[in-house]
């Protein structure tokens, strides 16, 4: 069956913010594979009703809106969950957080949405959600600091990534320029957070590094940044869980 002008239309601007939809969505869930499963569902839900879009508020709203509609339904946090590990660690520490403070953050300084739009996507007034958000930064600042690892071939921007990183309390344990340094380095340091571009200095790959460090290290949480994260979010190869859009801005590292 053709599609209507406007049929296609919708679906070419829901293809087009698809890939930030699944990395909020991972972001919002802390797992790449619930994210995605939310991601899915989100656009299962539109299929069967095209209607809750609500196209006044635009398609991008429409999308994160029904995404965080499903989000609040359906998940808890348990802080007696037997989860161990990384991901134990993880739980207790969401559990700890203001409610909805880290979904508003995370609207905010990773997708950009300014206070009105977060109040749309998460049926709030928009006093309330710039309330969030202020909580969401406060407690941020208190937050335990770690040992980070840089991986980044671009001397400015390394340095810059490391004055942001130092500024939030955290330890920068070293800086690699390639997936051999970085393998090395890592190996060495055995850091808390990796920090990665996804190209390097002799054109070898960020994203082969880390999945070198996690072999060594085991389970160490990663933040990928990209120029064009819409082209590892296809969904047609591994994909890293976490992505930074470059140019980054201060607020974007910090919550991330």
């Amino acid at each position: 069956m053709a599609m209507s002008d406007g049929s296609a239309d919708i679906v070419s601007q829901i293809g087009a913010q698809l890939p930030y939809l699944r990395r909020y969505a991972r972001a919002m869930t802390g797992s790449q594979a619930s994210g995605d499963t939310y991601a899915a569902a989100t656009l299962e839900a539109i299929l069967q009703d095209r209607s809750i879009l609500n196209a006044s508020d635009g398609i991008k709203v429409g999308l994160f809106r029904t995404l965080h509609s499903m989000w609040e339904s359906t998940h808890t946090i348990e802080p007696s969950d037997p989860a161990s590990g990384i991901e134990g660690a993880a739980r207790k520490h969401l559990s700890k957080l203001t409610p909805h403070t880290r979904e508003a953050l995370l609207l905010s300084t990773l997708e950009g949405f300014n206070v009105a739009e977060i109040a749309t996507i998460m049926q709030r007034d928009t006093d309330e959600v710039s309330h969030l958000i202020s909580v969401a930064h406060r407690e941020m600042a208190d937050s335990i600091a770690g040992r980070v690892l840089i991986i980044e071939d671009e001397a400015v921007i390394a340095m810059d990534l490391e004055a942001m990183v130092s500024d939030l309390g955290h330890q920068v344990v070293g800086i690699a320029r390639t997936r051999a340094g970085a393998v090395e380095m890592g190996g060495k340091q055995k850091p808390d957070l990796i920090l990665a571009d996804i190209q390097l200095a002799d054109n070898s790959s960020g994203i082969d590094a880390v999945n070198d460090l996690l072999v060594a290290l085991g389970d160490v949480p990663v933040v990928f940044i990209t120029a064009f994260p819409e082209r590892l979010l296809t969904g047609e190869r591994p994909e890293p869980a976490f992505l930074i859009s470059k140019p980054y801005t201060e607020d974007q590292i910090s919550s991330a």
